[in-house]
């Protein structure tokens, strides 16, 4: 037993002198050998290079890496196995950017051995955009070249199109053994390389027009514009543009491009109709998101903080949001609310701690039953329960769990309904803090 211990023991000092020394780095050894020539001209955007080259070492080899730089920036790289003397070969793509100038790039190989040991060659590389024959706009129904005009990179297709709207993408042709198709498509509300979704192109003229495009800015046309005083809202697919916007309590806001802005519906809780097209904002100053939908003829109006829809603050700033049933802008038929949370209604923030939402009987509200509630963000999470806001209205009442109606959801007083019609204005007032907020319901 008593020599086991000293076995042990001796284990135990051996295992800690050994943890207490550095493990010491594998020194570097042989003499890795990289020979290949600039293989590298007339080079564009877009293409794939093919290389080759011809390694060796006294040791054994480990990887050949090429590393495309634009400027100090990597952005591309590609890694073969090198696992005997001899010669290899492989390819490095050159990627499509928006808006990236022709310049020089850096194009850089390095030879690796398994001891670490390595040796380098750079080569630099012009890079140009490739000016084009022709494109190809792929639409529903066929194809149309697009031929260059004006500056370099523009390209444009005039014909008699069948429709004024023309959803289609845009191909390049592959010019050389070294190019690549490029495809320019919709995503995320703008043009992007590299997907086939359709660009909603609309020409607000029938008969012959052009559609243009240009393969370095990726501007395009036409496309259907509204002006929102003067700033160009952003189109998100060809039924929806958005804008957010900083706008000022009671400023004057001129609606141009809608033809048809006379048989738009103005909500009344952002927007007082001065004249068509000429409208005074209603809430309070700052940033909010505007929304135009073409289908429903409505401009949907949010409040923004920063970038994001605005919750309840704790001091009762920012916003108050509405989710539930029997509520529709810009009506119960077109655009009913439900519980969807995507369509939660922003209430209009008038000031002093007020939100306030207006709607008219059997248009935007229903005139039978209610049954919605108010809540602290655009979603699910802080909410009005009945420990939260009380009413002293003959018209609604807010439900406690056991009065008909789910803690905070509001319905109608018993044998009250709303007058077709009428207009009703909900407000909410937290003023006294977001516990103890006041709803008030008046028949205009």
């Amino acid at each position: 037993m008593k020599n086991l211990k000293y076995l042990i023991l001796s284990i135990i000092g051996f295992i800690a002198f050994s943890c207490s020394d550095e493990v010491s780095e594998i020194p570097q050894a042989g003499n890795p050998v990289l020979e290949m020539e600039n293989q590298f001209s007339d080079v564009h955007f877009g293409d794939v290079l093919s290389f080759t080259a011809t390694v060796s070492d006294d040791l054994s080899l480990s990887t050949l890496t090429a590393i495309l730089y634009f400027g100090e920036e990597e952005v591309k790289r590609t890694t073969i196995r090198t696992k005997e003397n001899g010669e290899y070969s492989g390819t490095i793509s050159v990627p499509f950017y928006k808006d990236i100038p022709d310049g020089t790039a850096t194009l850089e190989f390095v030879l690796l051995n398994t001891t670490m040991k390595s040796v380098k060659k750079t080569f630099d590389v012009p890079i140009t955009r490739a000016q084009y024959p022709y494109l190809i706009l792929v639409t529903e129904n066929g194809s149309y070249p697009m031929l260059p005009f004006g500056e370099p990179n523009e390209y444009a297709a005039t014909e008699a199109f069948p429709s004024t709207d023309l959803p289609a993408y845009i191909k390049t042709p592959v010019v050389d053994e070294k190019g690549t198709e490029i495809v320019f498509g919709w995503e995320a509300g703008e043009i992007t390389q590299g997907v086939s979704g359709n660009i909603p192109f609309v020409s607000p003229v029938g008969g012959t027009f052009s559609v243009t495009f240009n393969t370095k800015t990726y501007e395009a046309a036409p496309f259907f514009e509204i002006l929102f005083n003067g700033q160009k809202m952003n189109m998100v697919d060809k039924e929806n543009f958005e804008l957010d916007v900083d706008l000022t309590q009671k400023q004057e806001i001129k609606i141009e491009g809608l033809d048809d802005i006379a048989d738009w519906w103005i909500d009344a809780d952002y927007f007082t109709e001065k004249e068509t097209g000429l409208y005074e904002f209603v809430p309070i100053t700052g940033k909010y998101r505007i929304s135009a939908n073409l289908k429903l003829k409505y401009f949907r109006v949010e409040v923004l903080d920063g970038n994001s829809t605005a919750v309840l603050n704790e001091d009762g700033t920012g916003a108050v949001w509405i989710i539930g049933d029997n509520l529709g802008k810009p009506s119960l038929t077109d655009n009913y609310l439900g519980w969807n949370t995507d369509k939660a209604l922003c209430m209009s923030p008038v000031g002093d701690k007020k939100y306030q939402l207006t709607v008219v009987g059997g248009e935007t509200i229903s005139t039978d039953a209610i049954n919605f509630k108010f809540f602290h963000q655009k979603g699910w999470g802080g909410e009005f329960g009945s420990d939260a806001i009380t009413t002293e209205s003959d018209i609604v009442f807010i439900g406690d769990g056991d009065n008909g109606r789910d803690s905070g959801n509001l319905g109608l007083v018993p044998d009250v309904t709303l007058e077709t019609g009428a207009t009703y204005v909900f407000t909410v007032d937290v003023s006294a803090g977001n516990k103890k907020a006041v709803l008030t319901v008046v028949k205009k």
